[in-house]
């Protein structure tokens, strides 16, 4: 263990995030046999804010995966623990749905440890999908729409007898609906911190309208909001004729 730690190259960080990511990496070597480690986050990047965490992307052999959380000097850190072909699946299926974070985290992080070549190969193959353009949705087509329609026309009709339901509907129903408007304009999806603001270079006035929906005060007010929200992205406020694929019964 000493001598990986003595192979290991640390990020320029503020004394307290130093010693919680030494404490962290030295808890990962002493676990498991690693491949890699990769330090990732706000924390590394320089632009933490209060209640950020640590990052960990750890590269190992063993055919498992797992997520591992815990708290290093009173840092919270968050353990990704997978082998290469794992990483690899999650490069295609994130970018499928316009969410590449493993990518975004092999490619933007800090490599504490490599011990292995697969390392750097991953971070290559993460600048790789990262340099694609995002999935670009068909507006016309049901995948994306259906779910929040349903939830909308699901707040409207309980409205009246029971506003504290329409808010929880409404409250589900708007945020994938502003998804789809990064997905129509073939864009990656911003992590829920940054999304107003992404929305808000996307497209100004589809994202003063989000800003009005989540400082609304009143459900009536919230409702007229997000259909104008819905007919903005998913063209529609309600049900719509649609049929499935055929598939195997």
């Amino acid at each position: 263990m000493i001598e990986l730690l003595a192979r290991c190259s640390w990020p320029a960080l503020p004394a307290r995030h130093d010693a919680a990511l030494r404490e962290a990496v030295g808890y990962v070597i002493g676990r498991w046999e690693v491949m890699g480690i990769v330090a990732a986050g706000t924390i590394v990047r320089g632009r933490p804010d209060a209640s950020s965490d640590l990052d960990l992307f750890v590269v190992h052999r063993a055919p498992v995966r797992q997520r591992v959380q815990k708290i290093f000097r009173g840092v919270p850190a968050e353990i990704f623990r997978n082998p290469p072909a794992t990483v690899r699946r999650y490069f295609a299926d994130e970018h499928a749905r316009g969410r590449p974070s493993t990518a975004h985290m092999l490619a933007t992080g800090h490599v504490v440890l490599s011990i292995d070549p697969v390392v750097e190969m991953l971070r290559a193959e993460a600048h790789g999908w990262l340099a694609r353009p995002a999935p670009l949705a068909d507006p016309e087509a049901p995948a994306g729409r259906y779910a929040p329609a349903t939830l909308y026309e699901d707040a409207v009709d309980v409205a009246g007898r029971d506003p504290a339901t329409a808010d929880f509907l409404l409250a589900q129903a708007v945020p994938p609906m502003l998804h789809f408007a990064f997905h129509r304009a073939g864009r990656f999806i911003p992590r829920n911190k940054d999304l107003l603001a992404a929305l808000d270079a996307l497209d100004a006035e589809l994202g003063g309208l989000a800003r009005r929906f989540y400082a609304a005060a009143s459900t009536e007010e919230r409702l007229q909001l997000a259909g104008e929200i819905a007919g903005r992205t998913i063209g529609t406020r309600g049900f719509f004729e649609w049929e499935s694929a055929e598939t195997p019964g």
